[in-house]
């Protein structure tokens, strides 16, 4: 088992930054120019890549009224799949100069293949990577077919217990993938920050010895912030222009100024876990000196007995430590000392 592997030549796993990930999903509203200036956007704040999803409406779902494929409850109630997925999906004939684009600026771009015919178009466009979508991690054949590119992958486990995970590990390894990562997710949009158990992330590292992150739905930056403490090394969030965009997935996507931020701030958190380290930091050493240590606050004659009146532990920390009281105490000046003067070694009889 790895918890390293590459996308588009960066490192994601162990004694890497975190990897940032901006879903557009379906924030393009419809305009690839949109759809370019996301990508841009993504880019200027801060992201590692950018990730589509390759779908028809089609390919994943039937053009059917009846009840099992209309939604009930939550933010597309009443919507068929079909009429939502129409309007939702990414043409296909825009993903060729969405890949030039990203290109062309310097941000990695890849998708979420749903059928096995977006895995060939995407390998015809040669995309480094494939993530497997929370609600496609019980489809196992279409993971071998996305595992026989060779290609790293991303699996999302929203929805999936332990065992349809490692049945999700174990059909990515049968298909040919030698890079795998795994994200804890919660499929629900948006989904409340309690609903994440975000403990889950150190199980999952130590259970399934792989790359582990997080893919956030929560409306905001600290469920995912947290998550890189807990050893998440890949954070993916819904990514839009404008939260009150109107489109299906705007108003629980972050905007460019709230994806800056969780660049920022998750790679500073990083930063900060750092190593297990007990020494002295490059920023303390000049403080020292404002260490508490053993000063004289009488004066003494020299040859005279050191009583418990005599020394003190006080600010700066030019003299003895104070660890060393209970020997100061009771010895002999070796010459006159006078209030003030730290207590040092060569004074002590």
């Amino acid at each position: 088992m790895s918890k390293y592997i590459e996308v588009a030549g960066v490192g994601i796993g162990e004694g890497c930054p975190p990897f940032i990930i901006a879903e557009m999903s379906a924030n393009h509203g419809g305009s690839l120019e949109r759809a370019k200036k996301l990508v841009t956007a993504a880019l200027e704040a801060g992201a590692s890549a950018v990730k589509l999803q390759t779908y028809t409406a089609d390919t994943i779902t039937l053009r059917s009224d009846n009840e099992e494929f209309r939604i009930s409850g939550g933010l597309w109630d009443g919507r068929t799949l079909y009429d939502l997925y129409e309007e939702a999906h990414t043409p296909w004939e825009w993903h060729k100069p969405l890949f030039e684009h990203a290109r062309k600026i310097g941000i990695t771009m890849f998708s979420s293949p749903f059928d096995n015919t977006a895995v060939d178009l995407l390998e015809d466009l040669n995309a480094p990577a494939y993530k497997i979508a929370s609600f496609e991690a019980v489809d196992l054949p279409l993971i071998k077919y996305v595992a026989s590119t060779g290609k790293p992958m991303i699996i999302s486990t929203g929805m999936a217990d332990a065992e349809e995970i490692q049945e999700a590990i174990d059909a990515a390894r049968e298909g040919g993938c030698k890079e795998l990562a795994i994200l804890h997710c919660v499929s629900g949009y948006p989904a409340p920050a309690e609903d994440y158990n975000l403990k889950t992330i150190p199980d999952m590292i130590q259970r399934f010895g792989l790359v582990t992150g997080l893919s956030d739905h929560t409306l905001d930056n600290t469920t995912a912030i947290a998550s890189v403490a807990l050893g998440a090394s890949i954070i993916e969030k819904h990514f839009t222009l404008d939260r009150n965009g109107g489109g299906p997935d705007d108003s629980f996507s972050l905007e460019p100024a709230d994806l800056a931020a969780l660049c920022r701030d998750s790679r500073g958190v990083w930063s900060a876990l750092g190593r297990v380290d007990y020494g002295r930091k490059s920023s303390e050493l000049s403080n020292v000196k404002f260490r508490r240590s053993l000063y004289f606050v009488k004066a003494l004659k020299a040859g005279e007995l050191i009583t418990d009146d005599a020394v003190r532990s006080v600010r700066p920390g030019y003299g003895m430590p104070p660890a060393k009281y209970d020997q100061v105490v009771g010895s002999k000046v070796s010459r006159d000392v006078e209030f003030g003067m730290p207590v040092t070694l060569d004074l002590i009889k």
